[in-house]
């Protein structure tokens, strides 16, 4: 294959790659994401913005568009869940909000074996009776800042040690 041959299928290639990823990410000039380019469940599931698509800042579109490209590959059941949690979301306080935006970021922070060992210790929280549950959130609120710092250093010693 001569130079020619492999640089036209090489813009063949290129072309094609763009054509097909085109639809899930098109973007504009200004790197937002066009309406038109949109699937028709991500223009249904988006159609209370449609009016102002045009001026949401760039990285809300892509925020928006893959929000709807998710919500389009959950199970009828996972929505029922979704719509609630935002129910419930939408009832707090903007200070609670914030706060729990300001701690996700946080989270998001930490490096991901950090973040791994966080959510492995949610889930083995989870699993606890509701009872044993209780207990161990009346005992951390009751406990003094001291008491609360004790049990931090000794956690670190704890993996410290694992490690």
């Amino acid at each position: 294959m001569n130079a020619t041959t492999a640089l036209k299928r090489m813009i063949l290639a290129l072309f094609a790659c763009t054509m097909l990823a085109g639809p899930l990410y098109a973007q504009s000039k200004d790197g937002g994401v066009e309406w038109s380019q949109m699937t028709p469940q991500q223009q249904k599931a988006l159609q209370s913005v449609q009016s102002r698509w045009s001026q949401l800042p760039p990285e809300r579109q892509r925020k928006l568009a893959d929000g709807a490209a998710r919500w389009d590959s959950l199970t009828p059941e996972q929505r029922v869940q979704t719509r609630e949690r935002f129910k419930n979301w939408q009832k707090l306080p903007e200070n609670r909000r914030a706060k729990i935006r300001e701690r996700y970021s946080e989270f998001r922070a930490l490096p991901q074996d950090e973040q791994a060992r966080l959510r492995q210790n949610y889930k083995r929280f989870q699993n606890l009776s509701p009872e044993r549950r209780k207990e161990l959130r009346n005992r951390w609120r009751d406990a003094t800042p001291e008491q609360r710092q004790r049990a931090r250093e000794l956690r670190q010693r704890r993996l410290n040690q694992q490690r």
